[in-house]
């Protein structure tokens, strides 16, 4: 499997790390913004080709499939330019930044059939699968998720706190996550989506605080707080409050209600979940099937944005 990765910035890099524990996968050119900066990150994991032009490594004899990991902005654009270019391809969240382009995305798949997987990485974490084969189970039904989505951001710098070329979104990129987790752990549609934000940040032109409230047809319930402004533990916390028992997950770490841990270690091959999330897409692009996260699947989370979105208008 012959593959492309875009982006080296720190979920590039993640990528990366998880490609090379997965046989076969085969990084075959690597495309960043600033070529020094890429050629050494290609050198450091062996990678033979490198560019800034996404047409240029599209255009290399052999490639299978694409991995996006660049900034939201381009996300929906470069997905059009692989799928016209034959190629199936995984693309970071958020799939894009308005519903339109995520629509066209989604129309294109399907014209094309090319695989077309979404990086919602939470659906892969094996703190959430936990959950989710419970609930597959009827062991479980989720009544309410308490979710906290917490960074310090007062300029361009990203998780690795390296200056990046762009501004994620509290809405479209980080509250991404948690829309498309409670629609997929429910199993249900929603119905109610309310947001309010605080004041847009003068420089970065994002608002830095959010809440956001969603409701399903059924009557879960999940409440979401977004903040570029904490100055503390820092990254996103779920609480899920069930019919049996209170669950708190951390990216691939569970606890229960009382902080005491749970053995996760059986429910997937890794206890990555990026690397769980890539093992999916590829395992798809072998079989020709539609995999976990299909664009298909998380459409529905993008309209639930454009819904939070026109609440904030």
């Amino acid at each position: 499997m012959n593959l492309i990765l875009a982006g080296t910035g720190a979920f590039g890099l993640k990528h990366l790390d998880g490609l090379k524990l997965i046989e076969d996968a085969h990084v075959v050119s690597l495309v960043g913004r600033q070529i020094e900066q890429t050629s050494a990150v290609a050198q450091r994991y062996g990678i033979p080709h490198v560019t800034t032009d996404l047409s240029e490594a599209l255009a290399l004899p052999g490639v299978d499939a694409v991995i996006l990991a660049t900034p939201t902005s381009l996300h929906a654009a470069q997905a059009l330019q692989c799928l016209h270019a034959g190629k199936h391809v995984q693309i970071e969240t958020p799939l894009a930044d308005s519903w339109a382009d995520a629509m066209e995305v989604a129309r294109l798949q399907q014209q094309t059939g090319l695989i077309c997987m979404v990086g919602h990485t939470s659906r892969f974490n094996p703190s959430h699968q936990w959950i989710h084969k419970r609930i597959r189970r009827g062991e479980l039904s989720v009544l309410q998720m308490d979710v906290q989505a917490y960074f310090l951001r007062g300029t361009t710098i990203n998780t690795a706190r390296q200056k990046r070329s762009s501004t994620d979104h509290l809405l479209w990129h980080h509250a991404t996550h948690t829309v498309d987790l409670f629609q997929y752990q429910t199993g249900d549609e929603i119905v109610v989506a309310r947001a309010v934000q605080g004041p847009v940040h003068r420089d970065l032109g994002v608002a830095m605080d959010m809440s956001i409230q969603l409701k399903t047809r059924r009557g879960a319930i999940c409440t979401v707080s977004l903040s570029f402004n904490n100055d503390g533990r820092l990254g996103t916390f779920f609480r899920y409050i069930c019919d049996h028992g209170t669950y708190m997950a951390r990216y691939d770490d569970l606890t229960n209600g009382c902080g005491e841990p749970i053995d996760v270690s059986a429910v997937d091959v890794s206890l990555n979940g990026l690397e769980l999330q890539d093992r999916e897409f590829l395992s798809a692009v072998r079989a020709q099937r539609e995999p976990n996260a299909s664009v298909q699947q998380v459409l529905a989370c993008y309209r639930v944005l454009r819904e939070l979105e026109e609440s904030l208008a």
